[in-house]
């Protein structure tokens, strides 16, 4: 087997098919419609619960199935030590972490290359960094146990692996694949286009490097977010791949049977190349091809399932509806008014309502104990917040519990 980089040849398409052109459009489209569909303080809160939710499916993928509201009693630093589940809200944590630092990088204009390797191992290293010592040990299939070093990429022959049937490049070239890997994935320069359709293509490279013991799939996926945000189709984090990647394309199977899916694609990815007519590259232009066609499917779908929960029409009627469930349907002036400002003084409850001041301000109280508005300080603005029990009856179809 050839030890060069050779081995993750094509890293780009030698001739686009039309359906991926299309595709490539479609989701450039639907992600400036998403984008623009709400006021940048609402997007903002959003994207924090679609951080929790990127969580959820990428730990899912990974066959870790930690509840949203575990995820949420971390976020609140409510972690009990002798839960033997609490190392899943540990690495929760730490995802939602990473995926905030990636997230308010980009939007500071300060988000560097997403597959350069200082990146990479950044991102491996702080998404271990307060693991439990467990946490750590690795099996191999030999019955060997190993020590996950986090932020070092594998070395010495005892951290050689096997993945399924796929045997990923050997550690003393494994410095080379990644220099390699990284020149030939830089967005920098790119135009959104060719950026969309190398991130298909560079989450599948890097997976079948390996580059760790152990985290390559969260890593990947972490940096994929970050590339697709470089790319321009982010829309200010209001979607996610890992969800697409977790329930398969549109048209397949959802649960666990989607997942198997994602990890079907990657399989045939590892496709050697089928003859003369199958490109150049020692992997299959073809699969190739299916990868990146499969890959902008899922985000177009995900970008589309988004766009239709977050329009503000709809946010704004569902809140209604279950405010008038609570008895608090005459408080809707001050999630109006959340709504369309970011935030609301305290002073202002009772204009926004037309009620009595003191009267407003037990509205509001009763409208923080719901968990809809919240406070940093118990004087301070209010403003709108989504947490994973809020989103149950708001967004029933963002989480699904399997």
């Amino acid at each position: 087997m050839s030890e060069t980089p050779y081995r993750i040849q094509p890293t780009s398409l030698e001739t686009t098919p039309i359906t991926i052109t299309d595709l490539t459009a479609e989701v450039i489209g639907a992600a400036k419609t998403l984008e623009a569909k709400l006021p940048a303080h609402t997007a903002n809160s959003l994207a924090d619960l679609v951080r929790i939710m990127n969580c959820y499916y990428s730990n899912l993928i990974e066959g870790h199935d930690t509840r949203p509201i575990e995820i949420q009693r971390a976020l609140e630093d409510d972690i009990d030590e002798t839960d033997p589940r609490r190392h899943l809200q540990i690495e929760a944590l730490a995802h939602i972490r990473l995926q905030t630092e990636i997230d308010k990088s980009y939007a500071k204009g300060q988000l560097g290359e997403p597959w350069d390797r200082d990146f990479i191992t950044w991102l491996h290293r702080e998404f271990y960094r307060d693991a439990l010592p467990e946490m750590l040990q690795i099996k191999k299939k030999d019955g060997t146990a190993l020590t996950l070093r986090p932020g070092e990429i594998r070395s010495g022959p005892d951290e050689n692996v096997e993945v399924g049937r796929h045997i990923p490049p050997s550690t003393k070239v494994l410095p080379q694949f990644l220099d390699n890997f990284e020149e030939h994935f830089r967005v920098e320069g790119q135009r959104p286009a060719s950026a969309i359709i190398a991130s298909a293509i560079a989450h599948h490279r890097f997976m079948y490097i390996h580059p760790f013991l152990d985290g390559n799939g969260r890593v990947g996926r972490l940096a994929s977010h970050a590339m697709i945000l470089k790319a321009g189709v982010g829309a200010h984090g209001l979607w996610s791949i890992s969800r697409g990647l977790a329930r398969g394309t549109a048209q397949g199977p959802e649960g666990p049977e989607g997942r198997a899916e994602y990890k079907s694609m990657l399989d045939h990815a590892d496709t050697p190349r089928q003859g003369d007519r199958d490109g150049r590259g020692n992997l299959s232009e073809a699969a190739t091809i299916d990868f990146v066609e499969w890959w902008l499917k899922i985000c177009l779908d995900q970008i589309i399932f988004m766009t239709k929960q977050f329009d503000l029409d709809r946010i704004e009627e569902r809140i209604s509806n279950w405010l008038t469930k609570e008895g608090l349907s005459k408080s809707m002036g001050i999630i109006k008014e959340c709504l369309s400002r970011g935030e609301m003084k305290r002073g202002d409850a009772g204009r926004v309502t037309g009620m009595p001041e003191r009267t407003a301000r037990d509205q509001m109280r009763l409208l923080e104990k719901t968990g809809i508005i919240a406070s940093d300080t118990p004087k301070g603005p209010v403003r709108l917040v989504f947490t994973p029990s809020t989103a149950s009856k708001l967004f029933p179809n963002l989480f699904d519990i399997t």
